[in-house]
């Protein structure tokens, strides 16, 4: 396998364990669906003063 082949392989499995990982949402569990950024702000913002 040549260098070139070598990284692209690397730069794969990163690709997809950056895909696969969970990444913990429950701090937007109390938004609602299909709401904007200002919402989801406020609501981050209260949570964080409480």
């Amino acid at each position: 396998m040549s260098d070139s082949q070598n990284v692209q392989a690397v730069e794969e499995e990163q690709v997809e364990s950056e895909d696969e990982r969970e990444v913990d949402t429950s701090h937007l569990d109390d938004v609602e669906d299909g709401c904007g950024c200002a919402e989801v702000w406020e609501h981050l913002s209260d949570e964080r003063d409480e």
